[in-house]
């Protein structure tokens, strides 16, 4: 199995999208190849294999080449990892808390 290493940042905005979302749902079962995913939506099969790509490169999902095919199931290290990662922002960091600075704002010019 082949998987990507990624940001926390990366997976959530992988996560971001509808379809993928609906794909990671379906990888729940168990693995499944890119064409019985591309089976269950309505959208060309480069769209379906972009949002493959994009969970792949964000390591939500591995990857494993059976001969012509390609099968895809879910990375669930990652998603351990992302959960570690929000229980984190729930704890305090046994600091003062920082004040946080308004970014300056920026002037239009008229044209």
């Amino acid at each position: 199995m082949r998987a990507a290493v990624s940001s926390p940042n990366q997976a959530f905005r992988a996560m971001a999208d509808e379809t993928r979302r609906e794909i990671l749902r379906l990888l729940r079962d168990g693995p499944l190849t890119s064409g019985d995913i591309a089976d269950r939506f309505d959208s060309s099969w480069p769209t379906v294999s972009r949002h493959l790509a994009v969970l792949r490169d964000a390591g939500l999902v591995a990857t494993q080449r059976h001969g012509q095919e390609i099968r895809y199931e879910l990375n669930t290290s990652v998603f351990q990892d992302l959960i570690q990662h929000l229980v984190e922002w729930t704890r305090p960091t046994g600091g003062a808390p920082r004040a946080v600075r308004k970014p300056a704002r920026r002037r239009h010019q008229e044209v």
